[in-house]
């Protein structure tokens, strides 16, 4: 779909690519250099569905990779506290050990 240009005011743009389809040459049309310009704009034009797509991704991959972090966290410390009682199971002091 695209966006309806100055003189296509009134026009949707399925209508509008649906006549160009058919033959007719709507205004800018014969201009290369506006043309392209036109579609790279029309590109950047994000739809608010695809805004929201785009930040639920963004949110879970952050999710995500704060899980990961969170976890990593948690087995160290796990490990860090087994390391700790076998120590003491051992009757050693955990902070004589060297590192």
């Amino acid at each position: 779909m695209r966006i309806p240009r100055r003189g296509e005011v009134g026009w949707t743009g399925t209508e509008i690519e649906q006549l160009e389809t058919v033959g007719y040459v709507m205004s800018g049309s014969r201009h290369k250099r506006m043309n392209a310009i036109r579609i790279r704009k029309e590109n950047q034009v994000y739809t608010a569905e695809e805004k929201r797509a785009l930040a639920l991704i963004t949110f879970e991959e952050r999710q995500q990779k704060e899980n990961k972090i969170l976890g990593e966290f948690r087995s160290m410390l796990l490990d860090a506290q087994r390391e700790k009682e076998r120590a003491a199971d051992d009757g050693i002091d955990a902070s004589a050990q060297p590192k």
